[in-house]
């Protein structure tokens, strides 16, 4: 047994088109000389070739996966979508939503990065391995079922646990988002139902504006079944973990889940361009430690990661070996060279002590 990792090198061949980090290249916004949208294939392929050089790869179950079949989509998103993106990328490529730009072979890829998902949720599911880990790009939770957003184009959390209720494989599933962004769509797929529980750790206001608010608890038999977490500008490492303390874990002992899927997005980091947050490799680590703890005591493991954001280049590679240490338990480990300037810039006592009043508040809420 070991820690399934799925990844696949066309996932890095997706390509974002001519921007300038958010804004479309025209008029004033002149064209860059390398880069474009921060989503770009760097942190994944740097993630991956840091696990080969420190020898940790080697100690994981590696594989690929075909694209995800069109009944697993169609449970999720719409014929109109899928046919309107299906299209568009055969016409090489174009934007349907916000952010969403892609090129050739786009819908291919997507497809592709889904089937990881599900790949890892189901080699899980199935016992073939411990956990799993699914390298996945373009990543996933933005995306609404006919509205992609937020670099994300198919829902691929979304779209691999559905596919695992169809196949009768799990009754219960709690999903944790703790990418710096609220998990809007995996929030809208799942909002109205009781045998998901939707879990989300964001910065405040960051993206989408509108959304990831503590009050929004879900709908229907869903009432209760959502859980919004945000965080304000500047939390760093005992506000991740202190809310994973009082809220995460609490949620997931009263829900019981058959099975765990993390939305792993590495973009609360200390130097990610995207958040304001002061999360360090240590702290995705240590959330990675308490959900598998979790894991075991409620579900014999079952746990998946599925990766999501994560746009510095520099330090996503560390953030990622930190949580695949954790998932295998392996003794290899690559020094964050990054650790202590993270952690000079911490919070103070006073900013953690408000930030322990907002997540006492939420904890009294959800305990009346």
């Amino acid at each position: 047994m070991a820690t399934g990792f799925f990844w696949d090198e066309r996932c890095f061949w997706h390509t974002g088109g001519n921007y300038a980090f958010m804004s479309p290249v025209g008029g004033l916004v002149q064209p860059m000389a390398t880069g474009g949208l921060p989503e770009d294939p760097e942190t994944k392929r740097r993630l991956k070739n840091l696990l080969d050089v420190t020898g940790l790869l080697a100690e994981l179950d590696v594989a690929s996966a075909p694209p995800i079949a069109e009944e697993d989509l169609l449970r999720v998103h719409p014929a109109r979508y899928l046919e309107s993106f299906r299209k568009t990328s055969e016409a090489g490529g174009g934007e349907l939503g916000l952010r969403t730009p892609f090129g050739p072979d786009g819908y291919e890829i997507a497809r592709l990065s889904a089937g990881l998902a599900k790949a890892a949720l189901f080699a899980t599911l199935r016992g073939e391995v411990d956990n799993a880990y699914a390298l996945s790009r373009p990543p996933g939770h933005h995306c609404l079922p006919d509205f992609p957003n937020g670099f994300c184009l198919l829902a691929n959390i979304g779209i691999a646990v559905e596919a695992a209720f169809a196949a009768g494989m799990v009754d219960r599933v709690a999903i944790i988002d703790w990418d710096v962004h609220h998990g809007n769509g995996t929030e809208a797929i799942f909002y109205d139902r009781d045998d998901v529980l939707t879990i989300s750790i964001h910065q405040e206001r960051n993206y989408p504006l509108d959304s990831g608010d503590f009050e929004d608890r879900g709908s229907a038999a869903g009432d209760g079944f959502n859980l919004n977490i945000p965080l304000p500008p500047g939390g760093g490492h005992r506000a991740y973990i202190e809310a994973m303390e009082r809220l995460v874990v609490p949620q997931l002992h009263g829900f019981q889940p058959d099975a765990i899927v993390v939305a792993c997005g590495f973009d609360a980091s200390g130097v990610d361009p995207l958040s304001r947050m002061l999360a360090g490799s240590h702290t995705f680590r240590q959330m990675t430690e308490m959900t598998r703890d979790a894991a075991t005591e409620l579900c014999d493991g079952r746990l998946t990661l599925v990766h999501e954001g994560g746009y510095s280049a520099a330090h996503v590679p560390f953030c990622g070996h930190a949580v695949l240490e954790a998932l295998s338990g392996s003794a290899i480990t690559a020094p964050d060279p990054l650790a202590a300037r993270i952690e000079g810039q911490q919070p103070g006592p006073r900013f953690d002590a408000y930030c322990a009043t907002l997540i006492a508040e939420m904890e009294d809420a959800l305990n009346p």
